[in-house]
């Protein structure tokens, strides 16, 4: 019988991908303890709702800044290091607060800067880190090898981490935000024991180009590869159907259910529960059910979903609900991030997947603000039903289309410019 690591952490995915591994959940630690720590350091300092919204709107804005940047360095330079550096900013802003906390000169101001600047290089964290994984695996490990890295997520930002932010919170403002420097920084010594990522071949080595100039490689690349470019359009239209709802989720369940701060709490509690319960099941599914099924069946699931709040009134159901939004949700990221790494060549990875990033947290932003509006005009539930029309409708566009995204040819049998091959594939 296998041993819990083997079952966790293959021996045929090397040691390298251990490394990976224990360095993004260690990170991911630190970043669920901030996940709660923040907000409560904000509300204590300010009660100004704009302020507070400022520190949720910084999470985003880096990304629509500098993801497109990040993208293209990420594709010039050793990408191991660069995740090192970057984690190690992060690490150096953290103690920083740390410093200004314990000697009470902290101010609003001053924690917002911080956000930004932490946020600016998680950036560059999370650009370069998505491109490690199909660096240093086999094509086929690639779906397991994301559900490993996505069930860290869940359990360590989204399930361990806030709680255990809050109660250091409790016992001192400035006790979660060292253990966040702490687990950062033991991310950047794991990630360092990973042997040296090669940097990305270039057709011209000797050349060195503006960034702008790769990034518009980068961009054309995407436009002209249907199957990726449709991709990344399918999350780019379901975020901002999710998104639309969610921006007004705290209000949905504390005045249309009558769930209170508690229950709004356990509706998160009960969403990363079922993505945990979706990591031991991924291996399963990935052998017995082929891929454009689950994509189909996921998004199917999420436009129900939206029906299916728009619909109750009860909060024993939203918690039914939400556990099998955590669910689906999982095997969704997986499985779209898997297709993605195994499409786009090595020396684009970076790029490409900056610009997935930057239309994931723009759907977000325009969601949000949609939602905002929408709640305001008619209500808290027609968001939801803004969301179950909108995701219907997209999903019926693209439910052919989703066959020819996930049967078009692997990276290792296309070159970064053999995209006209592709063409055939054109939704």
């Amino acid at each position: 019988m296998p041993s819990l690591g083997e079952l966790i952490a293959p021996r045929r995915m090397g040691r390298d991908f251990r490394w990976l591994l224990a360095s993004s959940w260690t990170s991911n630690i630190g970043d669920g303890v901030a996940l709660a720590a923040a907000p409560l350091l904000i509300a204590s300092m300010t009660s100004s709702p704009i302020l507070v919204a400022s520190g949720a709107v910084l999470q985003f804005l880096p990304w629509l800044l500098f993801g497109l940047h990040a993208g293209a360095i990420a594709d010039r330079f050793d990408r191991r290091r660069l995740v090192m550096i970057a984690n190690a900013a992060r690490a150096v802003v953290l103690a920083a607060l740390c410093v200004f906390l314990v000697t009470g000169t902290a101010n609003i101001g001053i924690v917002l800067a911080v956000a930004f600047l932490y946020g600016s290089a998680e950036v560059f964290v999370d650009t370069a880190s998505s491109t490690l994984l199909p660096m240093i695996v086999k094509p086929d490990d690639l779906g397991i090898g994301n559900a490993r890295l996505q069930a860290g997520y869940l359990v360590a930002n989204q399930f361990a981490g806030p709680p255990l932010g809050a109660f250091l919170f409790a016992a001192g403002h400035a006790w979660p935000f060292l253990v966040e420097v702490l687990c950062v920084s033991l991310a950047v010594v794991l990630i360092s024991r990973m042997a040296r990522t090669p940097v990305p071949p270039r057709a011209d080595a000797a050349a060195h180009p503006p960034v702008h100039t790769d990034i518009a490689e980068g961009l054309r690349w995407l436009w002209r590869n249907p199957p990726v470019r449709m991709l990344v359009i399918i999350i780019l239209v379901f975020n901002v159907t999710w998104a639309a709802p969610w921006g007004v989720l705290v209000l949905y369940a504390t005045e249309h259910l009558q769930m209170g701060p508690v229950g709004y709490g356990a509706l998160t509690t009960a969403s990363a529960a079922g993505g945990i319960l979706a990591t031991f099941s991924f291996g399963w599914l990935e052998r017995h059910v082929s891929f454009a099924t689950l994509m189909r069946i996921v998004l199917s699931l999420e436009v129900l979903m939206h029906l299916a709040f728009a619909l109750t009134t009860a909060g024993w159901v939203a918690l039914i609900i939400m556990f099998f939004f955590g669910a689906y949700a999982f095997v969704w990221g997986t499985i779209s991030t898997t297709v993605r790494q195994r499409l786009v060549p090595a020396e684009l990875q970076g790029r490409v997947a900056s610009v997935n990033m930057v239309g994931v947290f723009g759907g977000m932003i325009v969601g949000q603000a949609l939602g905002g509006v929408i709640a305001q005009l008619w209500g808290l539930t027609a968001p939801w039903w803004f969301a179950f029309g909108g995701a219907a409708i997209t999903l019926l566009l693209v439910w052919k289309p989703i066959s020819q995204i996930v049967s078009a040819k692997p990276v290792a049998q296309t070159g970064p410019d053999d995209v006209d091959a592709q063409s055939v594939n054109e939704p």
